[in-house]
């Protein structure tokens, strides 16, 4: 009679044995044969149930360990640069495993989501529990959606929130993860197209009611994968950290230091103070004081803290909330500048003459205290004669001191030629349920002018020492515009009757001579939009291009590092080159530098797509009550699918689709930005006044419809109803006379 083994034996040997764990290994390995295998399969069904195994396909292994061949998941690189995976089929009762991926130079590149089917060895160390070697990628990283579930008899479908996705996606009834008819869900493709073709999705988080109280912030905090919520390892080392003592720090505790910011700032980052240079070869001058907290103090290299700070970048600022950089333990209390209350800091003395030029400068890491925490509004409130109880004893000694150095650096700024573009900032109000009650455009005073003229000031002070210490930074880079951007921008300012020279090495002072001239006109804020598009982006480099917009030959961010890494890594680059103490620059940040700027780059344009797609959903979702009203605008982009137009009261950009312009074709020309009817001739171009009805608002997805009733205050002729005719080309010929008509004329004004 053949012999059973025990289940014990039987888990040894799978222990002993991962590779040969199929049930027929098992029996061979026992000499197990003919009717005693139904014994085996009720042996192993047994420790199945029993949860001592767990059957993949037709192996079997350790419940609590992994099988030597897994599906994994790239959950992608920490700070250190290191990638690691979870397992995808993980049936345990204790902490999934972490992953340290193993790459060869041979192996394909991973990224976060990606599925290989990995080669998996245990290895418990601190970090990880395993280590993992890829055999091959078996598929991409899964599409995922955002969007609105509506459940049906079959399961369910995805409406996505995706502006312009009008693709949903098919729910099976086992994958909808318990999900509820109308809440805001996050899914990925599980499978090949369903029924009438849409895609499969399987529901991997339920994020509650879209309608609800800050739901707006939330879609785009999942959508963009915004990480906003710290580890507990992260939040316990930042509620650990204590108040820096004066120890080899300067003593500025008597240098009667303030604060500016917006009136409901949780955080106060950098500070400020001005006396006149008692030197009397600088006469008239003045010597600025810029504090900025020292954050370097408590987010040191290898540090949980700063794994999680590099990992999100930048905090994130949305209507209802702001996602942090760092715990509130560091933002909102040991490292921000509050009144009264000594804090340690990195100060930067700015020796400036009477015209506002730089003479020198000097950085101190040092404990200050602040003497007030003030506001925008009642400082520029105290300056033009109405001071409150809390700026009347400052205004002589503190504040106006402020103010006079600020009218020197407006000096420097005028020779210098910064780009001077004027527009506007939205500021959405919230009442307390999270409901749009009003959309402002914030006034722009004096005293955010002198606070940005400091913060420039500092900044650059910054990036000269760096550079004079030889020492590693990242620059903050902003490039000049591409040729294209440039021929695009001109052929706006011609079409508004104005001018932007060719055959030239552009400076900022040409575009500023531009912005000059429709300054009053009708094209005012055409201009300042066109300008603003024609600009590259600003990025982070350890090399340093220069800063175009700022004509600045080099520039870094220095004074907000409890919202940018970037800012964190030129403390500590600071606290290196001037010896200060070992949280400077470590040898891993100086060698992963190009990594660091491009990581935070990207990270930068994130949290700004987020905060634009949220203004759009809060602004649609104020104008979702309003359907069917006129509305003023201007018109701000064409494209061959329609045209889009920004409202004059919010600010919000609707779109009019092309097919609701008229009964007649409409051509596109991409070269002077107009359409053009077929029948009626109807010119439709850049920064002309229109009169459209609000026909959608989609809160969901922020999506504005809107249908053109009038141009410049005449209505729009329909066409013929005879069907959508051919563009002539004879139409079309005399637009481009028309444009460089314009343009012969332009071009004779300037002689």
């Amino acid at each position: 009679m053949t012999r059973i083994p025990s289940k014990s034996e039987i888990l040894a040997w799978i222990a002993e044995h991962p590779t040969k764990a199929a049930k027929r290994d098992i029996a061979k390995a026992f000499g197990i044969k003919g009717a005693a295998r139904i014994d085996l399969k009720r042996l192993l069904k047994e420790l199945e149930e029993d949860g001592k195994l767990t059957k993949r396909r037709s192996s079997y292994c350790d419940a609590e360990d992994l099988p030597p061949v897994s599906v994994l998941e790239i959950v992608g690189p920490d700070a250190d640069g290191d990638l690691f995976a979870r397992p995808l089929e993980w049936g345990g009762k204790g902490a999934e495993p972490r992953i340290l991926m193993v790459q060869r130079d041979s192996d394909t590149a991973l990224g976060a989501g990606d599925r290989i089917l990995g080669r998996v060895t245990a290895d418990q160390t601190e970090d990880y529990s395993h280590t993992g070697r890829m055999i091959r990628r078996i598929d991409v990283s899964p599409q995922r959606v955002l969007g609105v579930f509506r459940a049906d008899s079959e399961g369910g479908r995805i409406m996505p929130v995706e502006k312009g996705a009008d693709k949903q996606w098919i729910v099976a009834a086992g994958a909808t993860g318990g999900a509820k008819d109308g809440e805001l869900v996050e899914a990925e493709q599980s499978g090949p197209k369903g029924r009438m073709g849409l895609p499969k999705a399987r529901i991997v988080a339920r994020l509650g009611d879209p309608s609800g109280p800050r739901a707006v912030s939330l879609i785009a905090i999942h959508q963009h994968g915004i990480p906003d919520h710290f580890p507990d390892e992260v939040v316990a080392e930042a509620e650990a950290a204590k108040p820096a003592e004066l120890g080899k720090r300067r003593d500025m505790r008597k240098l009667p230091l303030v604060t500016i910011d917006p009136w409901d700032a949780r955080d106060h980052d950098d500070a400020c103070y001005v006396e006149a240079d008692p030197d009397p070869k600088n006469a008239g001058g003045y010597i600025i004081w810029v504090a900025i907290a020292d954050v370097a103090h408590y987010v040191t290299r290898n540090s949980e803290l700063d794994r999680e700070a590099r990992k999100r970048g930048n905090s994130t600022y949305f209507p209802d909330r702001v996602v942090p950089m760092l715990p509130d333990r560091l933002s909102g209390d040991l490292c921000s500048l509050h009144e009264g209350v000594e804090r340690a800091c990195l100060a930067v003395a700015v020796r400036i003459d009477a015209s506002g030029e730089k003479i020198d400068h000097a950085f101190h890491r040092g404990l200050m205290k602040s003497v007030a925490s003030l506001n925008y509004e009642e400082v520029q409130d105290a300056v033009d004669g109405r001071p409150n109880d809390k700026t009347a004893p400052l205004l002589d000694g503190i504040i106006a001191p402020l103010y006079a150095a600020y009218a020197a650096l407006v000096k420097a700024r005028a020779r210098r030629q910064p780009l001077e573009l004027d527009l506007p900032e939205r500021q959405i109000i919230l009442d307390d349920a999270g409901k749009v009650t009003s959309v402002q455009f914030k006034e722009r005073l004096d005293a955010h002018r002198l606070i940005e003229e400091f913060m420039v000031l500092a900044n650059v002070a910054a990036a000269e020492t760096l550079i004079a210490k030889k020492s590693p930074l990242l620059f903050r880079v902003h490039e000049e515009p591409s040729p294209e951007k440039l021929d695009a921008l001109r052929e706006v300012a011609i079409a508004s009757g104005l001018v932007l020279a060719k055959g030239q090495v552009l400076k900022t002072a040409h575009l500023n001579t531009l912005l000059k001239g429709a300054a009053g006109t009708e094209n005012h804020e055409l201009i300042n939009i066109a300008t603003l598009r024609s600009m590259t982006q600003a990025y982070y480099n350890p090399e340093n291009f220069g800063h175009f917009g700022l004509a600045l030959r080099a520039y870094a961010h220095f004074t907000s590092p409890i919202r940018r890494y970037s800012d964190l890594i030129v403390h500590r680059a600071l606290v290196s080159s001037h010896g200060w103490g070992k949280d400077g620059l470590s040898p891993w940040d100086i060698e992963h530098l190009p990594e660091t700027a491009q990581l935070i780059s990207d990270i930068e344009r994130r949290s700004m797509t987020a905060e634009r797609d949220t203004t759009d959903r809060y602004l649609a979702a104020f104008l979702s009550d309003r359907i069917g009203a006129e509305m003023g605008g201007r018109i701000s982009g064409i494209a061959k699918f329609g045209v889009f137009v920004k409202l004059d009261e919010t600010g919000a950009d609707a779109m009019i689709p092309i097919r609701t312009l008229g009964r007649e074709f409409f051509h596109y020309d991409a070269e002077s930005q107009t359409l053009m009817g077929s029948e009626t001739g109807l010119i439709i171009g850049l920064g002309l006044r229109v009169t459209v009805k609000l026909a959608e608002a989609a809160p969901i997805t922020g999506g504005l419809i809107a249908e053109l009733i009038a141009i410049d205050d005449r209505m729009v002729p329909r066409g013929p109803s005879r069907g959508r005719g051919k563009p002539p080309r004879r139409k079309v010929g005399s637009a481009k006379k028309k444009s460089a008509k314009t343009a012969r004329k332009v071009k004779r004004q300037r002689k």
